[in-house]
């Protein structure tokens, strides 16, 4: 973790003293450094909370989000004061920070509570590979590209949509922000329930909720699409903290880091693949086939692990 958040700081400093031409060059080293952060801190909660993870990841993505709200604020108000170039000295200070207050952690195998965790296997291209086959955590990892395209559909056009009505940027803008606000709100508590009641029931609960609120969005207005859309908002919430802790849960012993770190990639896969998919169904048939074929892929996702789930019961 300590190296990726290095890597992003030397990246973030290397882009004034560039051609701007190398922009994408530098960004993808800012990812690959940003990966390493968010990949082995998800396994890390899941080490030094292991008997609460699902309160752990609900505060951990509530924080994480936020900062997806608060820092386009401060880069348009970097970018507005100063110059573009300024907004990567930005970022490299914030690599700083966090690389600081990253290194008075715990080992992470020592555990705070005294136990030891099982070190991770060797490193192979078998056991790296094996983590993306492992048939359990398959429907888990559907969950999570599923989710992803609820994301995109919700930030990326339902804003299309509320213009569409007519509406002015300012009520698409709000309309956004209760919807980005009862994302964050609800992943805490969603994340207490699924420790006091059951993670995968409390996933599915939130796949149904956001997969019914996606499809009936296209169909409404005023009040009724502003209540709808934040009840989205809140299922894509309980899904995403949840599935953290359900996968968590379910990953090999030694394999946390590499199981993490893989429901990662599936997470950036579904927020790649969701806008384009969508936007394509949408540009050829509408807006309301965009949506309603968004919630219908949830709705059967939610059928199988709901039928794969009381097979496996009965099995056991």
């Amino acid at each position: 973790m300590l190296v990726g958040i290095v890597l992003f700081i030397l990246a973030s400093v290397l882009y004034p003293f560039v051609s701007p031409r190398l922009l994408v060059f530098v960004r993808f080293l800012q990812g690959l450094g940003a990966a390493g952060l968010s990949a082995v801190s998800l396994a890390l909660i899941g080490i030094y909370y292991s008997d609460r993870r699902g309160t752990a990841y609900g505060t951990y993505n509530a924080i994480k989000g936020s900062g997806y709200v608060v820092s386009p604020i401060i880069g348009g108000f970097t970018v507005s004061r100063i110059n573009f170039a300024a907004l990567f000295l930005v970022t490299a200070a914030i690599g700083v920070f966090a690389f600081l207050i990253s290194l008075p952690l715990p080992s992470a195998q020592v555990q705070p509570s005294g136990g030891t965790l099982q070190e991770d296997d060797d490193f192979s291209i078998k056991s790296f590979v094996s983590v993306f086959r492992e048939p359990v955590l398959a429907k888990w990892y559907a969950v999570i590209v599923v989710n992803m395209f609820f994301v995109s559909i919700l930030f990326g056009f339902l804003p299309v949509y509320v213009h569409s009505l007519g509406y002015k940027a300012v009520h698409g803008g709000l309309i956004l922000s209760v919807v980005a606000l009862s994302y964050l709100l609800i992943q805490p508590v969603a994340g207490k329930w699924a420790d006091i009641i059951d993670g995968e029931a409390t996933v599915r609960t939130g796949l149904l909720l956001s997969a019914f609120g996606v499809m009936m969005t296209p169909f409404l207005r005023g009040p009724a699409l502003v209540i709808v859309a934040a009840l989205s908002g809140a299922g894509i919430g309980i899904v995403w903290t949840n599935s953290d802790a359900v996968v968590s849960r379910l990953a090999k012993a030694g394999r946390l880091g590499a199981t993490m770190g893989a429901a990662g990639s599936f997470k950036e896969f579904g927020d790649m693949v969701g806008p384009i998919l969508i936007g394509v169904l949408s540009q050829a048939f509408g807006l309301r086939v965009g949506f309603v074929t968004c919630g219908v892929a949830g709705l059967l996702l939610f059928a199988l692990i709901f039928r794969s789930t009381k097979t496996e019961v009965g099995k056991v």
